[in-house]
C-alpha cells in the first residue's frame, strides 16, 4: 500500500477519525499500522483518535493492530474528542492513553442493530416468500420480529461479545475483572472522569502526547504524519480518504439493514468526528 512519509526520522502520527467500518476504513488503517510498525525511522507513535467506535470486528481487528505496534515500539493513545466503545477499545492496545480533559471516553459495552420493518411492509403491502434450509438460517432478517428462540441466540452472542471487550478492558488497564465489569455500563465519561477510573493514564493536548512518546520513544519530538495516499478524485474534491457524504450514508444504511454487532455509542453526546488537523 501506498503510504505518504517524509523522509526524516521522528514519531509516526497516525489519525483515526470517524465510524470504524465506515470512514475509518478498517483494511486500510491496519495497513498503515502495520507498515508504521515495520518502519525503523519511528522509535514511537502516537495514534489520535475521535471516534465513536463502529463495527465489533473492526475495532478488534484495529487493537490487535496496534497491540503489534507496541511490541515493537511505544504507543501513546490521544483522545481528542470522543474515544468511546470501538475506539476505547482501540486505545486499549497503546502502551499509554493520554486524554483531553473534556473529551469523551467509555461507552463500554455491544449493541446489535437491526431495523424491523415488518409493520411497515404490511402497509405497503409488500410480503416475502423465504425458503430455507436451517430453521435459523433468516435470524435477525428485517422483514419480521425474532422468535424468543432467536432473542435467546442474540443474547449468547452479545455476551460472549460483551465478556470479551471487558476481559480486554482489565487486562490492558490492569484491573480485577469485576471492576472493569462495573464501568462497562456503556456509559461515557469525560477524559477527567476516564483518568478518575483508570481509563485512561494522563491529561492533556496532542502536545503532551507527543512529549511522552518522544520520551518513552527516547527519541526527538518530531511528528511525522502517516496517512493513506489520496486518489486523483479525492485530490480534486478535497476529501481525505473514505467516502462521500452521500456515499456513506447507502454505505450504512446497506449495514444497518444487514443488522450487526457494534461497539459504538449511539448518542448525541459522541457526535461525528471531526477532519484532519493537517490535509496537505
Amino acid at each position: 500500500m501506498a503510504l505518504r512519509f517524509l523522509r526524516r526520522s521522528g514519531i509516526g502520527v497516525v489519525e483515526m477519525y470517524g465510524m470504524i467500518g465506515g470512514a475509518l476504513r478498517v483494511p486500510v488503517y491496519s495497513r498503515i499500522l502495520d507498515a508504521v510498525r515495520r518502519d525503523r525511522r519511528f522509535k514511537s507513535v502516537v495514534v489520535e483518535i475521535d471516534s465513536p467506535g463502529g463495527t465489533a470486528s473492526g475495532s478488534e481487528l484495529l487493537y490487535r493492530s496496534l497491540a503489534r505496534v507496541r511490541e515493537a515500539k511505544p504507543v501513546v493513545a490521544y483522545i481528542r474528542g470522543t474515544g468511546a466503545s470501538g475506539a476505547y477499545y482501540i486505545a486499549c492496545g497503546a502502551s499509554r492513553i493520554v486524554a483531553l480533559p473534556t473529551s469523551l471516553v467509555g461507552s463500554i459495552g455491544v449493541i446489535y442493530l437491526r431495523p424491523v420493518l415488518e409493520q411497515l411492509l404490511e402497509k405497503l403491502g409488500v410480503s416475502f416468500s423465504v425458503h430455507k434450509g436451517g430453521r435459523l438460517k433468516d435470524m435477525g432478517a428485517f422483514w419480521r420480529a425474532p422468535t424468543p428462540e432467536e432473542e435467546g441466540k442474540l443474547d449468547g452472542l452479545i455476551s460472549e461479545i460483551y465478556d470479551n471487550f471487558v476481559g480486554v478492558v482489565a487486562r490492558e488497564r490492569g484491573m480485577e475483572p469485576e471492576r472493569a465489569r462495573e464501568l462497562a455500563t456503556g456509559e461515557v465519561f469525560t477524559g477527567r472522569g476516564a483518568l478518575e477510573r483508570g481509563l485512561v493514564d494522563d491529561l492533556g493536548d496532542f502536545d503532551s502526547a507527543l512529549n511522552t512518546a518522544a520520551e518513552m520513544g527516547r527519541t526527538g519530538r518530531r511528528p511525522v504524519w502517516v496517512r493513506p495516499r489520496r486518489g486523483l478524485l479525492e485530490r480534486f474534491t478535497g476529501r481525505i480518504g473514505g467516502p462521500g457524504v452521500g456515499e456513506g450514508l447507502v454505505s450504512e444504511l446497506e449495514r444497518l439493514m444487514a443488522g450487526g454487532l457494534y461497539y459504538v455509542a449511539p448518542t448525541p453526546f459522541a457526535g461525528p468526528s471531526r477532519g484532519p488537523r493537517d490535509a496537505s
